[in-house]
Protein backbone atom coordinates (compact mmCIF):
# COMPACT_ATOMS: atom_id res chain seq x y z
CA UNK A 1 0.00 0.00 0.00
CA UNK A 2 0.92 4.17 -0.82
CA UNK A 3 1.72 6.51 2.02
CA UNK A 4 -1.36 8.53 2.29
CA UNK A 5 0.84 11.38 3.46
CA UNK A 6 1.94 11.78 0.34
CA UNK A 7 0.83 14.83 -1.63
CA UNK A 8 0.41 14.09 -5.23
CA UNK A 9 2.90 16.71 -7.33
CA UNK A 10 5.34 17.64 -4.38
CA UNK A 11 8.52 15.37 -3.96
CA UNK A 12 11.74 15.83 -2.62
CA UNK A 13 13.83 16.45 -6.24
CA UNK A 14 17.17 17.99 -5.06
CA UNK A 15 18.73 16.69 -1.89
CA UNK A 16 20.06 19.93 -0.83
CA UNK A 17 21.28 18.53 2.97
CA UNK A 18 22.24 15.17 1.70
CA UNK A 19 19.95 13.45 3.73
CA UNK A 20 18.09 11.33 1.34
CA UNK A 21 18.85 7.50 0.66
CA UNK A 22 17.07 7.57 -1.86
CA UNK A 23 18.67 6.71 -5.28
CA UNK A 24 20.24 10.43 -7.05
CA UNK A 25 21.96 11.25 -10.45
CA UNK A 26 25.75 10.79 -10.51
CA UNK A 27 27.08 13.40 -10.77
CA UNK A 28 25.02 16.08 -8.17
CA UNK A 29 21.86 15.97 -5.70
CA UNK A 30 19.53 15.54 -7.93
CA UNK A 31 16.85 13.04 -6.66
CA UNK A 32 15.99 10.64 -9.28
CA UNK A 33 12.37 10.64 -9.42
CA UNK A 34 10.21 8.24 -9.80
CA UNK A 35 13.40 5.95 -8.54
CA UNK A 36 14.41 3.11 -10.63
CA UNK A 37 14.70 -0.21 -9.75
CA UNK A 38 18.13 -2.36 -10.41
CA UNK A 39 16.52 -4.47 -13.22
CA UNK A 40 18.55 -3.09 -16.38
CA UNK A 41 15.45 -3.60 -18.52
CA UNK A 42 13.40 -1.05 -16.95
CA UNK A 43 13.10 1.92 -19.41
CA UNK A 44 14.88 4.17 -16.78
CA UNK A 45 17.78 2.81 -16.74
CA UNK A 46 18.42 2.05 -20.25
CA UNK A 47 21.47 3.25 -21.67
CA UNK A 48 21.64 7.14 -23.16
CA UNK A 49 21.47 5.90 -26.34
CA UNK A 50 18.56 3.60 -26.09
CA UNK A 51 16.70 5.94 -24.18
CA UNK A 52 16.96 8.63 -27.19
CA UNK A 53 16.36 5.92 -29.91
CA UNK A 54 13.17 5.52 -28.30
CA UNK A 55 12.11 8.73 -28.19
CA UNK A 56 13.58 9.31 -32.08
CA UNK A 57 10.93 6.47 -32.91
CA UNK A 58 7.55 8.50 -30.73
CA UNK A 59 8.79 11.54 -32.80
CA UNK A 60 8.95 9.75 -36.07
CA UNK A 61 5.33 8.66 -35.81
CA UNK A 62 4.57 11.24 -34.90
CA UNK A 63 5.65 13.48 -37.43
CA UNK A 64 4.35 10.53 -40.12
CA UNK A 65 0.73 10.89 -38.40
CA UNK A 66 0.77 14.47 -37.69
CA UNK A 67 1.76 15.50 -41.24
CA UNK A 68 -0.91 13.02 -42.22
CA UNK A 69 -3.81 15.05 -40.77
CA UNK A 70 -2.56 18.89 -41.27
CA UNK A 71 -1.63 18.70 -45.19
CA UNK A 72 -4.99 20.71 -45.78
CA UNK A 73 -4.41 24.01 -43.98
CA UNK A 74 -2.52 25.64 -46.46
CA UNK A 75 -4.31 24.78 -49.05
CA UNK A 76 -7.67 24.99 -48.55
CA UNK A 77 -9.02 27.23 -50.78
CA UNK A 78 -7.49 25.16 -54.11
CA UNK A 79 -9.43 22.47 -52.31
CA UNK A 80 -12.35 24.09 -52.03
CA UNK A 81 -12.41 25.49 -55.52
CA UNK A 82 -11.90 21.36 -56.94
CA UNK A 83 -13.82 19.82 -55.08
CA UNK A 84 -16.64 22.22 -54.72
CA UNK A 85 -16.57 22.16 -50.67
CA UNK A 86 -17.05 25.45 -48.95
CA UNK A 87 -14.30 26.41 -46.36
CA UNK A 88 -16.60 25.96 -43.65
CA UNK A 89 -16.96 22.25 -44.67
CA UNK A 90 -13.05 22.29 -44.95
CA UNK A 91 -13.18 23.62 -41.31
CA UNK A 92 -15.57 21.89 -39.93
CA UNK A 93 -14.07 18.19 -40.74
CA UNK A 94 -10.93 19.59 -39.04
CA UNK A 95 -12.91 20.23 -36.10
CA UNK A 96 -14.25 16.83 -36.00
CA UNK A 97 -11.43 15.16 -36.27
CA UNK A 98 -10.03 16.78 -32.88
CA UNK A 99 -13.00 15.21 -31.71
CA UNK A 100 -12.56 11.81 -32.61
CA UNK A 101 -8.31 11.92 -31.74
CA UNK A 102 -9.32 13.06 -28.55
CA UNK A 103 -11.97 10.92 -27.22
CA UNK A 104 -10.78 7.87 -29.02
CA UNK A 105 -7.74 8.16 -26.61
CA UNK A 106 -10.17 6.40 -24.33
CA UNK A 107 -9.60 3.08 -25.62
CA UNK A 108 -5.88 3.44 -27.13
CA UNK A 109 -4.97 4.48 -23.96
CA UNK A 110 -6.29 1.40 -21.95
CA UNK A 111 -5.32 -0.51 -25.05
CA UNK A 112 -1.56 0.54 -24.47
CA UNK A 113 -1.95 -0.35 -21.18
CA UNK A 114 -3.02 -3.72 -21.77
CA UNK A 115 -1.11 -4.79 -25.19
CA UNK A 116 1.69 -2.39 -24.90
CA UNK A 117 2.79 0.89 -26.41
CA UNK A 118 4.44 -0.64 -29.22
CA UNK A 119 1.68 -2.76 -31.17
CA UNK A 120 -0.30 0.43 -30.87
CA UNK A 121 1.63 2.78 -32.40
CA UNK A 122 2.30 0.41 -35.37
CA UNK A 123 -1.37 -0.60 -35.46
CA UNK A 124 -2.34 3.39 -35.53
CA UNK A 125 0.41 3.46 -38.58
CA UNK A 126 -1.42 0.85 -40.46
CA UNK A 127 -4.68 2.56 -40.16
CA UNK A 128 -4.09 5.78 -40.95
CA UNK A 129 -2.52 4.98 -44.10
CA UNK A 130 -5.80 3.45 -45.40
CA UNK A 131 -7.51 7.06 -44.61
CA UNK A 132 -5.00 9.30 -46.54
CA UNK A 133 -5.25 6.60 -49.60
CA UNK A 134 -9.40 7.21 -49.20
CA UNK A 135 -8.91 10.67 -48.48
CA UNK A 136 -8.70 12.11 -52.50
CA UNK A 137 -11.67 10.31 -52.80
CA UNK A 138 -14.18 12.25 -50.20
CA UNK A 139 -15.80 14.78 -52.44
CA UNK A 140 -18.67 15.85 -50.48
CA UNK A 141 -19.65 17.22 -46.96
CA UNK A 142 -20.55 13.71 -45.78
CA UNK A 143 -17.46 11.89 -47.11
CA UNK A 144 -15.07 14.42 -45.83
CA UNK A 145 -16.31 14.95 -42.38
CA UNK A 146 -16.23 10.92 -41.86
CA UNK A 147 -12.63 10.69 -43.46
CA UNK A 148 -11.59 13.20 -41.13
CA UNK A 149 -13.26 11.50 -38.49
CA UNK A 150 -11.92 7.83 -39.15
CA UNK A 151 -8.10 9.91 -39.28
CA UNK A 152 -8.71 11.11 -35.72
CA UNK A 153 -9.83 7.49 -34.41
CA UNK A 154 -6.75 5.97 -36.24
CA UNK A 155 -4.74 8.79 -35.22
CA UNK A 156 -5.30 8.55 -31.71
CA UNK A 157 -2.50 7.50 -30.04
CA UNK A 158 -0.99 10.85 -31.52
CA UNK A 159 -2.46 12.73 -28.56
CA UNK A 160 -2.08 10.33 -25.57
CA UNK A 161 1.01 8.27 -25.75
CA UNK A 162 3.75 9.99 -26.55
CA UNK A 163 3.95 11.97 -23.57
CA UNK A 164 3.49 8.91 -21.31
CA UNK A 165 5.82 7.24 -23.33
CA UNK A 166 8.47 10.17 -22.04
CA UNK A 167 7.67 9.77 -18.84
CA UNK A 168 8.53 5.73 -18.97
CA UNK A 169 12.23 6.64 -20.29
CA UNK A 170 12.86 9.68 -18.30
CA UNK A 171 13.00 10.69 -14.41
CA UNK A 172 11.16 14.36 -13.69
CA UNK A 173 14.72 16.71 -13.28
CA UNK A 174 15.04 15.88 -17.20
CA UNK A 175 11.35 15.19 -18.27
CA UNK A 176 10.97 18.78 -19.14
CA UNK A 177 13.64 18.91 -21.92
CA UNK A 178 12.23 15.77 -23.95
CA UNK A 179 8.36 16.92 -22.97
CA UNK A 180 9.86 19.93 -25.00
CA UNK A 181 10.74 17.81 -28.30
CA UNK A 182 7.17 15.95 -27.74
CA UNK A 183 5.47 19.21 -27.86
CA UNK A 184 7.57 20.40 -30.51
CA UNK A 185 7.02 17.48 -33.27
CA UNK A 186 3.28 17.50 -32.31
CA UNK A 187 3.33 20.96 -33.28
CA UNK A 188 5.86 21.28 -35.49
CA UNK A 189 4.16 18.61 -38.07
CA UNK A 190 1.37 20.39 -38.04
CA UNK A 191 2.83 23.12 -39.52
CA UNK A 192 5.64 21.74 -41.74
CA UNK A 193 2.54 19.72 -43.57
CA UNK A 194 1.05 23.20 -45.06
CA UNK A 195 4.92 23.81 -46.18
CA UNK A 196 4.46 20.54 -48.04
CA UNK A 197 1.70 20.29 -49.44
CA UNK A 198 1.66 24.08 -50.94
CA UNK A 199 4.44 22.59 -53.01
CA UNK A 200 2.70 19.27 -53.20
CA UNK A 201 -0.07 20.73 -54.89
CA UNK A 202 1.30 23.39 -56.75
CA UNK A 203 3.43 20.13 -58.66
CA UNK A 204 1.19 17.59 -58.63
CA UNK A 205 -2.59 18.72 -57.24
CA UNK A 206 -3.51 18.19 -54.01
CA UNK A 207 -4.51 14.69 -54.08
CA UNK A 208 -1.42 13.88 -54.31
CA UNK A 209 -0.22 15.49 -50.99
CA UNK A 210 -2.14 13.35 -49.34
CA UNK A 211 -0.60 10.28 -51.18
CA UNK A 212 2.74 11.04 -50.71
CA UNK A 213 1.32 11.07 -46.60
CA UNK A 214 1.22 7.65 -47.00
CA UNK A 215 4.28 7.04 -48.35
CA UNK A 216 5.68 8.72 -45.32
CA UNK A 217 3.48 6.66 -43.33
CA UNK A 218 4.81 3.33 -44.95
CA UNK A 219 8.11 4.32 -44.20
CA UNK A 220 7.69 5.71 -40.43
CA UNK A 221 6.02 2.20 -40.46
CA UNK A 222 8.74 0.43 -41.18
CA UNK A 223 11.61 2.34 -38.95
CA UNK A 224 9.32 1.84 -35.79
CA UNK A 225 9.36 -1.85 -36.39
CA UNK A 226 12.66 -2.07 -36.70
CA UNK A 227 13.75 0.12 -33.98
CA UNK A 228 10.62 0.76 -31.17
CA UNK A 229 10.84 -0.81 -28.26
CA UNK A 230 8.26 -1.68 -25.45
CA UNK A 231 8.32 1.25 -22.86
CA UNK A 232 5.72 -0.32 -20.50
CA UNK A 233 7.05 -1.51 -17.23
CA UNK A 234 5.54 -1.95 -14.01
CA UNK A 235 7.02 -0.20 -10.66
CA UNK A 236 5.31 0.95 -7.29
CA UNK A 237 4.08 3.54 -6.98
CA UNK A 238 6.40 7.04 -6.84
CA UNK A 239 4.69 9.05 -4.01
CA UNK A 240 5.81 6.71 -1.48
CA UNK A 241 7.71 7.99 1.77
CA UNK A 242 11.62 7.90 1.87
CA UNK A 243 11.50 5.30 4.67
CA UNK A 244 9.28 3.09 2.37
CA UNK A 245 11.79 3.92 -0.45
CA UNK A 246 14.63 2.46 1.45
CA UNK A 247 13.25 -0.62 2.42
CA UNK A 248 12.54 -1.20 -1.33
CA UNK A 249 16.36 -0.37 -1.79
CA UNK A 250 17.12 -2.81 0.59
CA UNK A 251 15.03 -5.69 -0.32
CA UNK A 252 16.40 -4.72 -4.15
CA UNK A 253 18.74 -6.95 -5.66
CA UNK A 254 21.92 -4.71 -6.61
CA UNK A 255 22.72 -4.78 -10.26
CA UNK A 256 25.38 -2.31 -11.26
CA UNK A 257 27.29 -4.86 -13.25
CA UNK A 258 23.91 -5.66 -15.54
CA UNK A 259 23.47 -1.37 -15.77
CA UNK A 260 26.79 -1.15 -17.30
CA UNK A 261 26.58 -4.01 -19.72
CA UNK A 262 26.32 -2.86 -23.63
CA UNK A 263 22.76 -2.87 -24.55
CA UNK A 264 23.49 -3.19 -28.15
CA UNK A 265 24.71 -6.88 -27.66
CA UNK A 266 22.66 -9.54 -29.75
CA UNK A 267 22.72 -12.43 -27.34
CA UNK A 268 20.79 -13.14 -24.32
CA UNK A 269 22.72 -12.51 -21.06
CA UNK A 270 22.23 -13.36 -17.59
CA UNK A 271 23.80 -11.22 -15.00
CA UNK A 272 24.46 -12.47 -11.34
CA UNK A 273 25.24 -10.14 -8.77
CA UNK A 274 26.66 -10.87 -5.22
CA UNK A 275 23.40 -10.86 -3.88
CA UNK A 276 22.45 -13.78 -6.65
CA UNK A 277 25.59 -15.69 -5.32
CA UNK A 278 24.21 -15.44 -1.62
CA UNK A 279 20.45 -17.01 -2.06
CA UNK A 280 20.58 -18.23 -5.63
CA UNK A 281 17.38 -16.55 -6.94
CA UNK A 282 17.56 -13.80 -8.53
CA UNK A 283 18.70 -13.03 -12.34
CA UNK A 284 18.80 -10.51 -14.48
CA UNK A 285 17.51 -11.14 -18.23
CA UNK A 286 18.85 -8.76 -20.80
CA UNK A 287 16.38 -9.14 -24.05
CA UNK A 288 18.06 -9.95 -27.54
CA UNK A 289 17.46 -7.65 -30.48
CA UNK A 290 14.59 -10.50 -31.38
CA UNK A 291 12.56 -10.26 -27.98
CA UNK A 292 12.41 -6.57 -28.63
CA UNK A 293 10.74 -7.26 -32.05
CA UNK A 294 7.79 -8.93 -30.39
CA UNK A 295 4.77 -7.39 -30.71
CA UNK A 296 3.02 -8.18 -27.99
CA UNK A 297 5.02 -7.96 -23.99
CA UNK A 298 3.63 -8.84 -20.53
CA UNK A 299 -0.21 -8.67 -21.96
CA UNK A 300 -2.35 -8.15 -18.74
CA UNK A 301 -5.15 -9.32 -18.16
CA UNK A 302 -8.74 -8.43 -20.07
CA UNK A 303 -10.63 -8.40 -17.56
CA UNK A 304 -10.16 -5.09 -16.45
CA UNK A 305 -10.71 -3.80 -19.55
CA UNK A 306 -13.27 -1.39 -19.23
CA UNK A 307 -12.64 -0.18 -16.01
CA UNK A 308 -9.14 1.62 -17.68
CA UNK A 309 -11.87 3.12 -19.99
CA UNK A 310 -14.02 4.75 -17.56
CA UNK A 311 -11.03 5.47 -15.48
CA UNK A 312 -10.48 9.18 -17.28
CA UNK A 313 -13.72 10.28 -17.04
CA UNK A 314 -13.62 9.38 -13.52
CA UNK A 315 -10.84 11.61 -12.96
CA UNK A 316 -12.52 14.77 -14.94
CA UNK A 317 -13.59 15.67 -10.66
CA UNK A 318 -9.97 16.26 -9.90
CA UNK A 319 -9.47 20.01 -10.49
CA UNK A 320 -5.81 20.39 -11.77
CA UNK A 321 -6.69 17.79 -14.66
CA UNK A 322 -9.87 19.94 -15.45
CA UNK A 323 -7.33 23.05 -15.56
CA UNK A 324 -5.10 21.37 -17.51
CA UNK A 325 -7.19 20.26 -20.13
CA UNK A 326 -8.97 23.88 -20.18
CA UNK A 327 -5.35 25.19 -20.67
CA UNK A 328 -3.82 22.92 -23.45
CA UNK A 329 -7.78 23.50 -25.42
CA UNK A 330 -7.21 27.09 -25.37
CA UNK A 331 -3.46 26.37 -27.35
CA UNK A 332 -5.53 24.25 -29.25
CA UNK A 333 -7.86 26.89 -30.12
CA UNK A 334 -5.46 29.56 -31.30
CA UNK A 335 -3.86 26.60 -33.32
CA UNK A 336 -7.38 25.90 -34.98
CA UNK A 337 -7.83 29.95 -35.46
CA UNK A 338 -4.27 30.33 -37.35
CA UNK A 339 -4.68 27.57 -39.30
CA UNK A 340 -8.67 28.52 -40.21
CA UNK A 341 -7.53 31.55 -41.21
CA UNK A 342 -4.17 31.67 -42.92
CA UNK A 343 -4.81 30.42 -46.32
CA UNK A 344 -8.52 32.52 -46.28
CA UNK A 345 -6.16 36.07 -45.38
CA UNK A 346 -2.84 35.43 -47.20
CA UNK A 347 -4.44 33.82 -50.74
CA UNK A 348 -7.03 37.52 -50.41
CA UNK A 349 -6.11 41.20 -51.71
CA UNK A 350 -3.72 42.84 -50.81
CA UNK A 351 -1.45 39.71 -50.43
CA UNK A 352 -2.85 37.22 -53.22
CA UNK A 353 -0.84 33.93 -52.61
CA UNK A 354 -3.15 32.71 -54.35
CA UNK A 355 -0.79 33.03 -57.90
CA UNK A 356 1.66 30.62 -56.44
CA UNK A 357 0.14 28.65 -53.55
CA UNK A 358 3.23 27.16 -52.02
CA UNK A 359 3.83 30.81 -50.97
CA UNK A 360 0.97 30.10 -48.47
CA UNK A 361 2.68 26.92 -47.24
CA UNK A 362 6.69 29.03 -46.97
CA UNK A 363 4.60 31.29 -44.62
CA UNK A 364 4.37 28.07 -42.15
CA UNK A 365 7.90 28.33 -41.70
CA UNK A 366 7.86 31.06 -39.21
CA UNK A 367 5.38 29.02 -36.84
CA UNK A 368 7.79 26.25 -37.15
CA UNK A 369 10.31 28.49 -35.59
CA UNK A 370 8.22 29.79 -32.90
CA UNK A 371 7.12 26.32 -31.99
CA UNK A 372 11.13 25.52 -31.47
CA UNK A 373 11.63 29.04 -29.70
CA UNK A 374 8.60 28.17 -27.57
CA UNK A 375 9.94 24.47 -26.49
CA UNK A 376 13.24 25.39 -25.47
CA UNK A 377 11.64 27.85 -23.22
CA UNK A 378 9.30 25.73 -21.56
CA UNK A 379 11.40 22.74 -21.49
CA UNK A 380 15.10 23.38 -21.30
CA UNK A 381 14.78 26.71 -19.94
CA UNK A 382 11.68 25.45 -17.28
CA UNK A 383 13.95 22.46 -15.98
CA UNK A 384 16.39 25.40 -14.48
CA UNK A 385 13.11 27.15 -13.22
CA UNK A 386 11.89 24.39 -11.85
CA UNK A 387 15.44 22.87 -10.03
CA UNK A 388 16.29 26.48 -9.03
CA UNK A 389 13.06 26.92 -7.30
CA UNK A 390 13.14 23.55 -5.57
CA UNK A 391 16.35 24.81 -4.15
CA UNK A 392 15.13 27.92 -2.41
CA UNK A 393 12.65 25.60 -1.12
CA UNK A 394 14.92 23.14 0.49
CA UNK A 395 14.85 20.77 -2.03
CA UNK A 396 11.18 19.92 -1.81
CA UNK A 397 9.23 20.36 -5.46
CA UNK A 398 5.91 21.74 -6.44
CA UNK A 399 4.05 21.01 -10.00
CA UNK A 400 3.02 24.09 -10.00
CA UNK A 401 6.48 25.66 -10.68
CA UNK A 402 7.00 25.28 -14.29
CA UNK A 403 3.81 27.45 -14.50
CA UNK A 404 5.49 30.97 -14.07
CA UNK A 405 6.49 30.48 -17.48
CA UNK A 406 3.17 31.14 -18.17
CA UNK A 407 3.94 35.45 -17.60
CA UNK A 408 5.96 35.19 -20.70
CA UNK A 409 2.72 34.09 -23.00
CA UNK A 410 1.03 36.70 -21.01
CA UNK A 411 2.60 39.10 -23.03
CA UNK A 412 2.88 37.40 -26.57
CA UNK A 413 -0.41 35.74 -26.97
CA UNK A 414 -2.48 38.45 -26.67
CA UNK A 415 0.19 40.21 -28.84
CA UNK A 416 0.24 38.09 -31.48
CA UNK A 417 -3.04 37.78 -32.10
CA UNK A 418 -3.87 41.58 -32.24
CA UNK A 419 -1.04 41.76 -34.80
CA UNK A 420 -2.65 39.01 -36.78
CA UNK A 421 -6.08 40.00 -36.75
CA UNK A 422 -5.74 43.68 -37.08
CA UNK A 423 -2.89 43.26 -39.22
CA UNK A 424 -5.15 41.10 -41.67
CA UNK A 425 -8.10 43.55 -41.59
CA UNK A 426 -5.76 46.34 -42.27
CA UNK A 427 -3.34 44.68 -44.82
CA UNK A 428 -0.31 45.33 -42.96
CA UNK A 429 2.69 44.17 -44.92
CA UNK A 430 2.43 40.44 -45.10
CA UNK A 431 6.19 40.30 -43.11
CA UNK A 432 3.92 41.43 -39.92
CA UNK A 433 1.35 38.68 -40.31
CA UNK A 434 4.14 35.96 -40.49
CA UNK A 435 5.74 37.37 -37.78
CA UNK A 436 2.54 36.85 -35.42
CA UNK A 437 2.38 33.83 -37.03
CA UNK A 438 5.79 33.04 -35.54
CA UNK A 439 4.52 34.21 -31.83
CA UNK A 440 1.56 32.22 -32.21
CA UNK A 441 3.62 28.91 -32.68
CA UNK A 442 5.40 30.08 -29.59
CA UNK A 443 2.69 29.83 -27.41
CA UNK A 444 0.84 27.23 -28.72
CA UNK A 445 4.01 25.13 -27.75
CA UNK A 446 4.66 26.58 -24.60
CA UNK A 447 0.59 26.21 -23.40
CA UNK A 448 1.08 22.64 -24.48
CA UNK A 449 4.28 22.13 -22.69
CA UNK A 450 3.17 23.70 -19.81
CA UNK A 451 -0.34 21.66 -19.23
CA UNK A 452 1.13 18.34 -20.14
CA UNK A 453 3.75 18.67 -17.74
CA UNK A 454 1.69 20.20 -14.90
CA UNK A 455 -0.79 17.17 -15.23
CA UNK A 456 1.93 14.37 -15.48
CA UNK A 457 4.14 15.44 -12.59
CA UNK A 458 0.95 16.48 -10.42
CA UNK A 459 -0.75 12.85 -10.95
CA UNK A 460 2.09 10.55 -12.37
CA UNK A 461 0.55 7.02 -11.12
CA UNK A 462 -2.32 8.08 -12.75
CA UNK A 463 -0.55 10.03 -16.05
CA UNK A 464 -1.74 8.15 -18.74
CA UNK A 465 -5.45 8.29 -17.90
CA UNK A 466 -4.82 11.98 -16.44
CA UNK A 467 -3.50 12.49 -20.26
CA UNK A 468 -6.64 10.54 -21.63
CA UNK A 469 -8.65 13.23 -19.67
CA UNK A 470 -7.10 16.44 -20.42
CA UNK A 471 -7.40 15.36 -23.93
CA UNK A 472 -10.82 14.40 -23.87
CA UNK A 473 -11.66 18.64 -22.70
CA UNK A 474 -8.75 19.92 -24.93
CA UNK A 475 -10.10 17.99 -28.53
CA UNK A 476 -13.65 18.71 -27.29
CA UNK A 477 -13.02 22.40 -27.00
CA UNK A 478 -11.17 22.46 -30.74
CA UNK A 479 -14.55 20.87 -31.62
CA UNK A 480 -16.19 23.53 -31.14
CA UNK A 481 -14.04 26.46 -32.31
CA UNK A 482 -13.16 24.05 -36.07
CA UNK A 483 -17.31 24.75 -36.52
CA UNK A 484 -17.37 28.20 -35.75
CA UNK A 485 -14.35 29.80 -37.06
CA UNK A 486 -15.75 30.99 -40.15
CA UNK A 487 -18.88 32.08 -39.54
CA UNK A 488 -17.53 33.79 -36.10
CA UNK A 489 -14.74 35.82 -38.32
CA UNK A 490 -16.91 36.65 -41.32
CA UNK A 491 -19.58 37.67 -39.18
CA UNK A 492 -17.31 40.01 -37.05
CA UNK A 493 -14.56 40.73 -39.36
CA UNK A 494 -10.81 40.24 -38.45
CA UNK A 495 -10.54 43.01 -36.24
CA UNK A 496 -13.48 42.53 -33.94
CA UNK A 497 -13.03 38.44 -34.01
CA UNK A 498 -9.01 39.00 -33.27
CA UNK A 499 -10.10 41.88 -30.55
CA UNK A 500 -12.09 39.31 -28.73
CA UNK A 501 -9.53 36.69 -29.12
CA UNK A 502 -6.58 38.74 -27.55
CA UNK A 503 -8.97 39.79 -24.57
CA UNK A 504 -9.72 36.11 -23.93
CA UNK A 505 -6.22 35.15 -24.18
CA UNK A 506 -5.10 37.14 -21.66
CA UNK A 507 -7.52 36.24 -19.33
CA UNK A 508 -7.14 32.45 -19.59
CA UNK A 509 -3.26 32.63 -19.20
CA UNK A 510 -4.11 34.39 -16.43
CA UNK A 511 -5.84 32.10 -15.16
CA UNK A 512 -2.40 30.21 -13.87
CA UNK A 513 -2.17 32.51 -11.28
CA UNK A 514 -5.14 30.51 -9.28
CA UNK A 515 -3.34 27.40 -9.55
CA UNK A 516 0.09 28.50 -8.38
CA UNK A 517 -1.83 30.21 -5.23
CA UNK A 518 -3.92 27.72 -4.38
CA UNK A 519 -3.08 24.29 -6.27
CA UNK A 520 -0.98 22.68 -3.17
CA UNK A 521 -3.96 23.28 -1.05
CA UNK A 522 -5.84 21.78 -3.83
CA UNK A 523 -3.60 19.01 -4.03
CA UNK A 524 -3.28 18.33 -0.74
CA UNK A 525 -7.35 18.25 -0.39
CA UNK A 526 -7.29 15.39 -2.65
CA UNK A 527 -4.31 13.44 -1.35
CA UNK A 528 -6.40 10.82 0.42
CA UNK A 529 -9.30 10.20 -2.30
CA UNK A 530 -6.36 9.78 -5.07
CA UNK A 531 -4.43 7.18 -2.76
CA UNK A 532 -7.01 5.57 -2.45
CA UNK A 533 -7.71 5.53 -6.40
CA UNK A 534 -4.32 4.33 -6.70
CA UNK A 535 -4.14 1.67 -4.35
CA UNK A 536 -7.32 0.53 -5.77
CA UNK A 537 -6.37 0.27 -9.30
CA UNK A 538 -3.22 -1.23 -8.51
CA UNK A 539 -4.83 -4.47 -6.42
CA UNK A 540 -6.49 -4.37 -10.21
CA UNK A 541 -3.33 -4.41 -11.81
CA UNK A 542 -4.34 -1.50 -13.84
CA UNK A 543 -2.21 1.15 -12.52
CA UNK A 544 0.14 3.43 -15.06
Amino acid sequence: MSDHRAVPGTVYLVDVQHISHSKHTDDGDIVLVPMPTDDPEDPLNWSRRRKLLSVTCMAVYMVMVGLSCSLVYSIIVPVAEDTGLSVADLNAGTGYSYLAFGWSCLIWQPAAKQFGKRPIYLISLLLTIGVTIAVPFALSPGAWMAMKILGGLAGGPLECLGEISIADVFCAHERGKFMAIYAFVLFAAGFLAPILAGFINDGMGWRWAQYWATIWLAIGFVFCFFFMEETNFKRTSVLVTEETQNEMKSKTIASDEANRMDDTKGESVQTTTQNDLSNGTVTWRRKTYLQKLKLFNNVQPVHHFWSMVLRPLRLLSYPVIVYCGFSYGCSLIWYSVLNGTASVVLSSPPYNFSAVRSYVGLTYISPMIGVGIGSLIAGNFGDVVVIWLARRNKGIWHSEYRQWLNIIMAVLLPGSLLLWGLGAEHGIHWVGLVFAMGLIGCCIAMGAHLSLSYCIDTYTDFGADAVVATMCIRNTMGFAIGYGITPWTEDLGYQNAFLIAAAAGLLQVLTFLIMVKWGPQIRERSTDRYRRDVDRATDLGITH
